[in-house]
């Protein structure tokens, strides 16, 4: 894993990044300078175009989730994907090189290049995305400790990780629980010998990152010496917080302490970050406005129609430090939902859900006044779901840290949105949490544009809509 203003990627998905990047520029760039190289190189506008072009695609296929991993996926959803990709990178590029001012055998000569490219580049990516990585994009982890910590790593690796070869478990010589077999303890993956010391066997099953997740840390459970040994042979030695927020993208709560997130990194509000959030609230929230507004006029009309009632309403909700504010969505449940004044969860197929309500909260469109919210100063684009009073007061005593996510403004959209599917319970609400402290954690600008591309990926899925 490689850290980028805050956030981790993996090796493999920044390899992939890098690989489509440069493939369609020197295409579109070579192609061009091959055929006519004195009327490119006259064309100051040629770089611009196929850069634009790269980076239209990257977004596109991120927001499709194609540089995620897709051992979730199947084959048939890959190809469908793909070919969204495909419709929408080449109407891109009929746009920009419709509009650059390029001679009429340029065009011509980019228009063949360009749908050739796009389409090796996503049918490799559908290969790659189904395929066992190379060796050298793997990584060799080993486990240190035999409890229950050990065994929720092992299994999280297992589940959600395909590019790891777990090793095994090193069992510590103080572990007072025991939950792992022999023959994991033993051999996992790989055999290990107990006999043996934990810098031996790490050099000897070329590990290149050792997993502390041990029950208990004190009286010389853990071999200080030879952890450092093997960070100084330039293997990665990580805790088991750091471990979930940099492979699972969340902050466990059974694996996570307040010493932790008080003295760890992150958690930096900061006047120029909240500054720049705000301007870039302001902006992007004022163009999807004006790019939206047919939308909710006509989804206005439709429920005006259906239903007579209110086609907007009001709900309170908690925003920053706890301030109170009314939410504004589009009506997308009976009139009488909470006639008998008790707040409810909202369920998968709630039967108070309208015909027309079922089908812009699949879409996301009952979401979109909240961008109003946002150029009011209330919410953000990017932050944790604002939650009801009532909930928030349920959840703040069954759930630690969960009042952490209220040290940000609410979001529209978030790194628990497009991570998680709509929560309807507390253990939802738990889970979602995890989420969200990663992003109060990490968050960034960087972070907020990654949320963002994802969050059109969900929209065109419909993924977690209820």
């Amino acid at each position: 894993m490689i850290k980028i203003f805050g956030h981790y990627f993996h090796r493999r998905t920044l390899s992939q990044i890098f690989f489509d990047f440069s493939l369609v520029m020197a295409v579109v760039v070579g192609s061009s300078l091959w055929r006519s190289p004195e009327r490119a190189l006259a064309e100051t506008f040629l770089l611009t175009a196929a850069l634009l072009l790269a980076g239209g695609m990257l977004a596109i296929n991120a927001a499709l989730g194609f540089y995620q991993q897709a051992h979730t996926r199947s084959l048939g959803q890959s190809r469908a994907r793909a070919v969204m990709s495909l419709i929408f990178t080449l109407g891109l590029a009929y746009v920009i090189f419709t509009l650059a001012p390029l001679g009429q055998e340029i065009r011509s000569i980019l228009a063949t290049s360009v749908v050739a490219v796009v389409a090796f580049v996503l049918m490799h990516r559908v290969y790659v995305a189904h395929s066992t990585p190379q060796s050298v994009m793997r990584q060799r982890i080993l486990i240190f400790g035999s409890g229950s910590r050990a065994k929720m790593v092992g299994k999280s690796l297992q589940r959600s990780d395909p590019n790891v070869d777990l090793v095994g478990y090193f069992a510590s010589p103080r572990d007072t629980e025991t939950e792992i077999s022999a023959k994991g303890l033993l051999s996992g993956l790989g055999p290990l010998t107990p006999q043996k010391s934990l810098t031996d066997v790490v050099l000897e099953e070329r590990v290149d990152e050792i997993v502390v997740a041990v029950s208990e840390r004190r009286g010389g459970s853990l071999p200080l010496r030879e952890l450092l040994d093997c960070k100084l042979q330039g293997v990665r030695v990580v805790d088991i917080a750091t471990h979930f927020e940099k492979t699972l993208g969340q902050i466990r709560l059974d694996a996570v302490s307040a010493g932790w997130l008080i003295f760890g990194d992150g958690f930096q509000q900061g006047l120029v970050r909240t500054v720049i959030k705000r301007l870039f609230d302001i902006v992007c929230a004022s163009v999807l406005i004006l790019l939206a507004l047919p939308i909710m006029v006509v989804t206005g009309m439709l429920l005006l129609l259906e239903g007579g009632g209110p086609m907007l309403y009001l709900q309170e909700r908690v925003g920053l430090n706890g301030r109170l504010f009314n939410v504004v969505k589009f009506r997308s449940m009976r009139t009488d939902a909470e006639q008998d004044g008790q707040p409810r969860w909202a369920a998968a197929q709630d039967d108070r859900v309208t015909k027309v309500g079922r089908v812009i909260r699949k879409l996301r469109i009952d979401e979109l006044p909240q961008l109003f919210s946002v150029l009011n100063g209330d919410m953000s684009l990017v932050g944790p779901r604002p939650e009801r009073a009532y909930f928030v007061d349920k959840l703040t005593q069954e759930i630690p840290y969960f009042a952490v996510r209220q040290s940000v403004k609410p979001g529209v959209t978030g790194w628990a949105q497009v991570r998680y599917h709509y929560g309807a319970s507390v253990e939802d609400s738990a889970e979602k949490l995890q989420y969200d402290l990663y992003y109060v954690k990490n968050h960034s600008l960087f972070l907020d544009l990654i949320i963002l591309f994802e969050t059109i990926g969900v929209v065109l899925t419909a993924k977690g809509a209820q």
